[in-house]
C-alpha cells in the first residue's frame, strides 16, 4: 500500500493509499467513501474488502479521502465540489495501469461518483452500493434525473443490503430500468452497512470488475 497526494482541478490537495496487484494491473479503479460528516472516510472496513478484491482481480486501485476529511485538505462541499475529487482521483490512477477504469463508491460517495461518472468517458464501469436514494435528513444531493441517467450507456453495479432503509429495493429496481446497461445485485440478512458482510460484497463487485476487463 503506497500512501499518496494528489491535487484536484480547482487546486484541493488530496491524500489516498494506492493498492496494487502482486502482477501486472490489468485496469485501474477507484473507491469512494461515505458521508464525512457521518464517519466515513477511505478506512471503513467495507472499503478495504473492497481494495483486496479489486487488486487481487488485477485492478490497480485507488482509495482517498474527500476533500476536508481526515488529511485531505479543503472543506466539505455537500457532495458537490466532491465530483471534483473523483475526477482527479481517476486521473490519478490511470497513470499506474492500462485497461479499463471501475469506480466505486458506498453511500455518500456512490451519489458523488454517479455524479461524476455520467460526463466522463473515462469510466468504464460504475459500482454503486447502498446509493442514497432515499436519505432522509442527510445532507446528500439528489441523483441525476432521467435523462442524464440515461447518457450513461456503461455497465452499472446497483448493489444493496435487503434491509437498506436509504437504499430501498423499489427504488433501486426503479433506477435499474433507467441506467441502460445496470444490473441489480441484493445481499439478503444485511443492512445499509453491510455489518461482517463485507468480504461479500466485495465479491459482488470483483465479479462485475472482472467482466470489465473481458
Amino acid at each position: 500500500m503506497e500512501p499518496i497526494r494528489f491535487p484536484t482541478q480547482d487546486g484541493v490537495s488530496l491524500e489516498g493509499e494506492i493498492r496494487r496487484p502482486d502482477r501486472t494491473a490489468l485496469g485501474s479503479a477507484v473507491v469512494c467513501h461515505a458521508h464525512p460528516r457521518h464517519g466515513g472516510s477511505k478506512d471503513h472496513p467495507i472499503l478495504w474488502a473492497l481494495r483486496n478484491e479489486l487488486a487481487s482481480r488485477r485492478f490497480a486501485v485507488l482509495a482517498f479521502n474527500f476533500r476536508g476529511t481526515m488529511r485531505s485538505a479543503g472543506t466539505y462541499a455537500g457532495g458537490h465540489a466532491e465530483v471534483k475529487d473523483v475526477e482527479a482521483a481517476i486521473g490519478r490512477i490511470r497513470e499506474e495501469a492500462e485497461g479499463p477504469t471501475l469506480v466505486c463508491g458506498w453511500s455518500f460517495g456512490a451519489a458523488v461518483a454517479l455524479r461524476e461518472a455520467i460526463t466522463d468517458e473515462r469510466v468504464a464501469g460504475l459500482a454503486l452500493i447502498g446509493l442514497p436514494l432515499e436519505p432522509g435528513d442527510i445532507d446528500i444531493p439528489p441523483i441525476p434525473g432521467p435523462a442524464e441517467l440515461r447518457m450513461f450507456r456503461r455497465p452499472a453495479l446497483l448493489l444493496a443490503g435487503e434491509g437498506d432503509v436509504y437504499c430501498p429495493r423499489p427504488r433501486l429496481e426503479a433506477l435499474g430500468t433507467t441506467l441502460p446497461e445496470a444490473e441489480l445485485a441484493i445481499v439478503p440478512g444485511t443492512d445499509h452497512f453491510f455489518w461482517r458482510r463485507e468480504k461479500e460484497v466485495a465479491e459482488i463487485v470483483g465479479a462485475f470488475a472482472a467482466r470489465l476487463l473481458g
